[in-house]
């Protein structure tokens, strides 16, 4: 085959709405990253929204008809994935000859096959380790934590999603992994390290910038994100009863509790200091006037947030599962995963050390540049390149 044409055409498939929270964060912002490189990208999605992209990316919505957007519930989740597959697929038989095609789970079986059969590199997205990981791992958070995870939990065992992603992992050309931890639970569980192609995440550093932090304040740490087990919320609340800490350090807790988690949480979350904020939708403001970041995650692909808190000047304080980005020690310190005693160390040695945290807020603020999303389409884009050239591979 011959070398890729200059700018690569992307054919990008994402089966899910692009202006939700969560994954769609990332979709969105890899496109407008690939399209700002000057990549040509059709881009198929179930719906696009109020989300804003580049004038150059083609977009497909897939569940739109007479403008309005059909919802995924509306037909049941895995058959609406499957009916956007269908399209992507049957696009990809009819003539389109992309330099390589980007897809993401349970809505990329049919896309993969037909892009095998054509010789174009069919890439899978893996936002999360391995899904046999993924749900062994969350029955130790919630073993571990004393409370089941909530009904209908993305990461609740499923024989059904496991098997077929195990299928979408073999039809891929290349399986782009975002963090090494993730990488290293593929290889454990039999998928071969040639076969994954390393990348990762950013965020916009318009919206996460940082603030001014006194040098004699009390340590202020945060917690951000989903509450549940799988977060290690517990954990973190642990650490912060039993680390050594100044009058008047805090811990604010930012998301929604899932209801018989907080229950079991109760009397930590009482403990003084602690701010149980809920949802709260300026996290860029929160992450701006917080020293670190608690995210002690059993199980992670490579969180966002820990991308935002690096741009925002706030240490992650993460578990060696959280898939941060960048060097231990200059960009995050982390933890094995459950080990609150390490936690407790660190808390209390950055408490004890407001010159030392200064220093390491300093360091991130000079990383800035490299937490960017443009930062991540430059190696996104090496990528795609990288699958190019090993197109038809594996057989």
């Amino acid at each position: 085959m011959s070398a890729p044409r200059t700018p690569l055409r992307v054919l990008y498939s994402f089966p899910h709405a692009l202006d939700w929270p969560g994954i769609a964060t990332t979709a969105l912002n890899e496109v407008r990253a690939l399209a700002r490189r000057g990549a040509i990208v059709e881009l198929y999605c179930t719906s696009r929204g109020e989300a804003a992209l580049p004038a150059t990316v083609r977009v497909v919505q897939t569940m739109v008809v007479a403008g309005r957007r059909i919802p995924h519930r509306a037909l049941g989740l895995q058959r609406a994935y499957s009916r956007h597959d269908r399209i992507v697929a049957r696009r990809i038989e009819r003539g389109a000859r992309p330099d390589v095609v980007h897809t993401w789970p349970r809505g990329c079986l049919q896309t993969l096959v037909a892009a095998r059969r054509l010789g174009v590199p069919g890439l899978r997205e893996c936002p999360n380790p391995h899904t046999a990981s993924v749900y062994r791992e969350s029955a130790r958070a919630a073993a571990d934590a004393g409370v089941p995870l909530p009904s209908g939990h993305s990461h609740a065992a499923s024989a059904a999603v496991l098997a077929l992603e195990e299928r979408e992992f073999e039809a891929a050309a290349a399986l782009l992994v975002p963090s090494a931890y993730a990488a290293e639970r593929f290889v454990a569980e039999g998928i071969a390290e040639e076969r994954m192609l390393r990348h990762r995440y950013g965020c916009d550093l318009a919206r996460f910038s940082p603030g001014d932090r006194k040098a004699d304040a009390p340590l202020h740490a945060c917690f951000l994100g989903r509450g549940d087990p799988t977060k290690g919320l517990h954990v973190a609340l642990r650490a912060w009863r039993d680390a050594r800490l100044p009058a008047g350090s805090t811990l604010s807790v930012a998301g929604a509790i899932e209801a018989r988690y907080r229950t079991s949480l109760s009397d930590a979350l009482a403990h003084p200091g602690v701010r149980v904020l809920g949802f709260v939708a300026d996290t860029p403001a929160l992450l701006r006037e917080s020293d670190v970041l608690l995210l002690p995650s059993w199980t992670e692909g490579s969180a966002l947030v820990t991308y935002e808190a690096q741009a925002s000047g706030c240490l992650p304080l993460v578990s060696r599962a959280s898939g941060a980005y960048g060097e231990e020690g200059d960009d995050f310190l982390s933890h094995a995963v459950g080990d609150v005693a390490t936690l407790i160390a660190q808390l209390s040695g950055l408490a004890a050390d407001p010159s030392g945290l200064a220093e390491r807020r300093r360091i991130l603020i000079d990383h800035r540049e490299q937490y960017s999303w443009d930062a991540a389409g430059g190696v996104l884009e090496e990528c795609y390149r990288t699958a190019f050239s090993r197109a038809g591979v594996p057989s």
